[in-house]
């Protein structure tokens, strides 16, 4: 039996939910990835892309890392923008790749820097988390976001499975 260590367990299960959601949006145009699920929801698959750009951007750049950035795609006025600006633009599209990729490198680089799955974030105003906790209520977010993709590309085109 071989052992592997904990933080190699969390960071596979979380590659595989980003992977998983990668290829839920996989071959889709600006239109139908911005196709909202039902109404009036404006859930759709580019504001779960979006959304999980924010996330990661939150927790390990802000949270963690401790550095003082805006949030992505979210105002005062619209705390919700990830969702409400996803709409079916190349540019917009891109854009959003762009982000949650470069926001997924830094989160893989942050872990593999990381000494310690017990690193306490370094935010001044929010509740301590361990990195520990962190990946597990990332874990948590792929994989209900996920589910959402599924039945979401399910709508769009049919398509089901990875």
């Amino acid at each position: 039996m071989t052992t592997v260590s904990e933080r190699a367990t969390l960071l596979e299960y979380l590659e595989h939910y980003r992977t998983t959601f990668e290829q839920k949006c996989a071959d889709l145009d600006a239109d139908q990835l911005a196709r909202r699920s039902v109404e009036p929801s404006t859930l759709s698959l580019l504001g779960l892309l979006r959304h999980l750009a924010k996330v990661e951007h939150i927790w390990f750049r802000i949270t963690m890392a401790g550095e003082d950035l805006p949030r992505l795609y979210a105002t005062a006025e619209d705390p919700d923008a990830d969702f409400n600006g996803a709409v079916g633009d190349p540019d917009v599209v891109a854009e959003a790749w762009e982000s949650w990729r470069r926001e997924v490198a830094f989160a893989r680089d942050f872990v593999e820097r990381a000494d310690s799955l017990e690193l306490v974030s370094r935010h001044p105003t929010r509740d301590r988390i361990s990195l520990r906790e962190l990946l597990v209520h990332l874990l948590e977010e792929y994989a209900r976001h996920c589910g959402h993709a599924d039945l979401i590309r399910e709508r769009v085109d049919g398509r089901t499975g990875p």
